[in-house]
């Protein structure tokens, strides 16, 4: 659903009985326009009648992190306190971003919940995500505040030499202001949680949200605010370094990949993927266990392949997929997001997805 749609449902929501003339005058469009968007709205399955009967729509919702990232590369050798001659670049990022923006593309209706500065960075990453249709209205705005800024200098080879993060923004996602989103929250078909939270709203959705929950570790040093939750998380997208520090076993063969993955599973968590890399995932729930290797793959960048798997585990949750179609699914998606240079790969969507996986007429 695109941002004037949703805008248009909204309306029709309010007023089922307003005119496509109304509607156009309040959106500053065309009538035509306004009966081209209502069309595209009955196609959908949003509007299924004469009157404006309204579906409830179908969504998911991502709370994180989002980014505006800036790396610096220079074209020789870096050179300590001086000025080097380079490139700069500018992107937006974050698990949460990220994560919403390869399930759009994918064709799912997403709502993020984060917190944005008062600032321009804030009004970049507000414009790409109206384009991608993704609904960002129940993320506050903090007066004052600096929108997530992750700096970081590269060496001429392209390995981090120097990252400076700013992400105090997010301490502001307190349970308090969570509890006010609690309908968008407990109302999703799920909710997907990144760790740049603080641990005690992470705690508090766990508790609270009665939708089910995907949990992304993010990073070691992150990931152990999940370990008093993992009971009550529906599924969790760990890499091999992050499942061992959440299970407390060293993994080092296949014995003890199934050990780490039994531990995660006896806390009352429903589904693990550890990532393994280039050797693919181990994927594992209360009934069967698998191991997949990584699909072929043009490696470009792997940047972005961890949040396009997890793009994937929702929308196969969403297609009611087993556990092995949804461990393909997310490694197709990963297969994917690596073959482009940006961290998101504008070539994914489900019918690519499919493709890629051999899933097509088998969910």
């Amino acid at each position: 659903m695109t941002q004037r749609e949703r805008q248009i449902l909204n309306w029709i929501a309010e007023n089922p009985m307003i005119s496509q003339q109304e509607l156009a005058d309040k959106a500053g469009i065309t009538r035509s326009s306004a009966a081209v968007h209502i069309s595209n709205l009955m196609k959908k399955g949003y509007i299924t009648g004469k009157g404006y009967i309204l579906r409830t729509p179908s969504y998911v919702t991502v709370v994180g992190g989002v980014n505006v990232d800036i790396g610096g590369r220079p074209f020789r050798e870096l050179v300590p306190r001086d000025s080097n001659p380079g490139e700069v670049r500018m992107s937006l990022g974050g698990v949460g971003r990220n994560i919403a923006h390869n399930m759009s593309l994918l064709g799912l209706d997403v709502r993020l919940v984060t917190a944005f500065g008062d600032d321009a960075n804030a009004q970049k990453i507000a414009g790409s995500c109206a384009e991608l249709g993704i609904d960002i209205s129940q993320s506050p705005v903090i007066p004052g505040g600096r929108t997530s800024t992750y700096l970081f200098i590269n060496g001429p080879e392209g390995d981090m030499a120097l990252a400076v993060s700013d992400m105090d923004i997010y301490r502001h996602l307190t349970p308090q202001v969570l509890s006010g989103r609690m309908k968008l929250l407990s109302g999703s078909e799920a909710v997907v949680i990144d760790t740049n939270l603080p641990e005690e709203s992470i705690r508090f959705l766990a508790e609270t949200c009665t939708a089910p929950i995907f949990a992304d570790p993010v990073s070691t040093a992150k990931a152990v605010k999940l370990r008093p939750v993992l009971g009550k998380l529906h599924t969790l997208k760990p890499n091999r370094i992050e499942a061992e520090l959440l299970s407390g076993v060293t993994i080092t063969d296949r014995a003890s990949l199934e050990q780490a993955a039994g531990a995660l599973l006896d806390t009352g968590l429903k589904q693990v993927f550890i990532s393994l890399g280039a050797e693919g995932v181990y994927a594992a729930d209360h009934e069967r266990r698998v191991l997949l290797p990584a699909p072929a793959a043009d490696m470009v960048n792997t940047t972005g392949c961890g949040d396009a798997f997890m793009a994937a585990l929702v929308w196969s949750y969403l297609r009611q997929a087993d556990l092995e179609h949804a461990a393909r699914a997310g490694l197709a998606a990963s297969a994917i997001a690596m073959e482009s240079r940006e961290t998101i790969n504008p070539a994914l969507s489900a019918g690519a997805l499919e493709q890629r996986a051999g899933l097509r007429n088998t969910i």
